[in-house]
């Protein structure tokens, strides 16, 4: 299962939405090169209210495009860095991957894949209802989050729309995605 980059988003400041870039940059074990969650340690301001030392676990949001279109088929306008992503990707299932999947962007940059998106408060207060638009249940009724997933930057290097996206799963046993 491969994909494409779709889009890349970037915010300097703990804004909700992202601007659409040409390009970005990821920093090994850093992150996203002037993004508000670029850094070794958790940026998230709820997660630093917590403990301000934990190792940041999200230095990349990827959502899948599908995504978009499901919701706008529910009567919802979202687009690219909407949702505060950084990587918007096309023609593959992130949240099917497991921990520790290692997706190869472009020519050299590596991501691993550290869990699911927790979706918060913040989705309504963007568009009312989007927040439980992004939740879901299984037939076993186990909560599915479809906001996207989180990761660490293994190796660096520059992300552009149209870049390949190339899939390295983990060995087995797989480990099924949580929030992170």
């Amino acid at each position: 299962m491969n994909g494409t980059v779709m889009s890349v988003s970037c915010s300097g400041s703990h804004t909700f939405s992202k601007q659409p870039q040409a390009s970005i940059s990821l920093l090994a074990g850093l992150g996203v090169e002037g993004d508000a969650h670029l850094g070794e340690t958790v940026k998230h301001r709820s997660r630093v209210r917590q403990d301000p030392s934990q190792p940041n676990l999200r230095q990349v949001h990827l959502i899948q495009a599908e995504l978009f279109d499901e919701l706008r088929a529910k009567g919802f306008n979202v687009s690219a860095g909407d949702m505060g992503e950084n990587i918007t990707t096309q023609g593959m299932d992130l949240l099917s991957l497991p921990t520790g999947t290692r997706l190869h962007l472009g020519e050299s940059a590596v991501v691993e894949v550290t869990g699911l998106r927790n979706p918060c408060a913040q989705l309504d207060t963007f568009q009312p209802g989007l927040m439980a638009a992004v939740l879901d249940r299984d037939t076993q009724g186990t909560l599915i989050r479809k906001a996207g997933v989180m990761g660490i930057v293994v190796t660096g290097g520059e992300v552009r729309p149209g870049d390949a996206i190339r899939v390295e799963l983990p060995p087995t046993p797989y480990r099924p995605l949580e929030r992170v």
